[in-house]
């Protein structure tokens, strides 16, 4: 494992495949994760994927586990009520966090610097100890308040990355779509990846 800690984050916007896909090649990177899901967030992934991972954080963390197919160092479920977590501390948080899909009640909670559970309490911390944080939109249209919130986030440092996939490596699946919101995540972590064709590439 490379050693960096991560927390991946999905809430209840349509798109948890992003959050999956991003938690997978995250290990496969040999990073250690904490993850963290909103109550919408697991409604969305058993509507999406028939994943219905909702219980008490042990059995959470049982499911994860068997789903990814990982051991209890590589990966760490908490639940939002928990505020004892190392995440909602600046002194033991992760290296970086990802909000993977963003609701738009995410974004403006986190804007306006309400810390309601842990997931918005660890963006928050990520804020004051100016670590990354990213966060992947799904919404679509954006109004007005949309825009304004997630750019008080940007002029923040936070990293907007929107669900919006390129054309020019001639994608021919969904998952080719996927992949690529994807890989910009990874590399706006750092993290080397092989998910799409770059431009120039052959």
């Amino acid at each position: 494992m490379n050693g960096r800690h991560i927390a991946v984050a999905i809430t209840g916007a349509s798109g948890s495949i992003y959050g999956l896909r991003l938690v997978q090649e995250l290990l496969a990177a040999g990073c250690c994760l904490s993850v963290l899901v909103s109550r919408a967030g697991f409604a969305v992934l058993k509507e999406e994927h028939h994943l219905d991972w909702s219980g008490e954080a042990d059995l959470v963390n049982v499911r994860l586990r068997r789903h990814f197919n990982v051991e209890a160092e590589q990966l760490r479920y908490y639940a939002d009520s928990d505020f004892h977590s190392p995440l909602a501390s600046g002194s033991s948080t992760a290296s970086a966090m990802v909000v993977v899909p963003a609701s738009m009640g995410t974004v403006a909670r986190i804007a306006a610097g309400v810390s309601g559970n842990l997931l918005e309490r660890a963006a928050d911390v990520m804020l004051k100890e100016k670590r990354p944080l990213l966060m992947v939109p799904r919404e679509t249209p954006l109004s007005a308040i949309h825009l304004e919130n997630m750019l008080k986030l940007a002029r923040l440092g936070v990293s907007i990355i929107p669900a919006m996939p390129g054309f020019y490596g001639k994608p021919q699946t969904v998952d080719d779509l996927v992949n690529f919101v994807v890989g910009k995540v990874l590399d706006a972590l750092a993290v080397e990846h092989a998910l799409y064709q770059r431009w120039g590439e052959n």
